[in-house]
């Protein structure tokens, strides 16, 4: 009798813990899924409202942004931004921000100017995870903000090769180079 009781509480157990692991299970991968990767994610809404202080920013052709259309390696992306502003004592560029929209965290360059500077420009070179739009946001010493953006196609992920690799579109281009040739 009592090798019967052990055995329905061995089922009793394996039934419990059947139920209750994978549960479990489950919740902490949503709780991983609701938080940040890391501590210096933000997304690119999250980047405008802060800078901008929620009043957002005009799109604008007086801002000359400078990046290649194909990057062969996200790593090192050259970035030239050039503000057609002048840079007087009371009316300058007071900060340049170099934005994208696919990287966990958006902000890639904030450079603060004075009229000392003489002219509203910044080159550097950026990280992109995959292909995205890098965009830069200017503040005038009016407290205004505008912006432009531009795509930029990224071969080789500077951010990890396989988070940015599309295996759909790496094949698509590879038939369509042998459709060409």
């Amino acid at each position: 009798m009592e090798r019967r009781k052990f055995i329905q509480s061995m089922f009793a157990v394996s039934a419990i813990t059947a139920v209750t692991v994978p549960s479990t299970l489950f919740a902490e991968e949503a709780k991983k899924k609701s938080t940040p990767k890391g501590p210096n994610d933000i997304s690119f809404e999250e980047a405008v409202k802060t800078i901008t202080d929620g009043k957002g920013a005009k799109e604008s052709d007086k801002i000359k942004l400078s990046v290649p259309e194909i990057a062969e390696n996200g790593a090192v992306v050259p970035v030239k931004v050039n503000v057609d502003h002048p840079m007087e004592e009371k009316n300058y560029v007071k900060a340049i921000h170099v934005l994208n929209k696919g990287n966990g965290n958006a902000r890639c360059a904030d450079v603060m100017l004075t009229p000392a500077n003489g002219k509203g420009y910044f080159a550097t070179r950026v990280k992109l995870s995959k292909t995205q739009e890098v965009v830069a946001l200017v503040e005038l010493s009016d407290g205004t903000f505008i912006q432009t953006a531009k795509s930029v196609k990224v071969t080789i992920g500077g951010c990890g090769w396989f988070a940015s690799y599309d295996f759909n579109e790496a094949v698509g281009s590879i038939l369509s180079n042998c459709k060409n040739n």
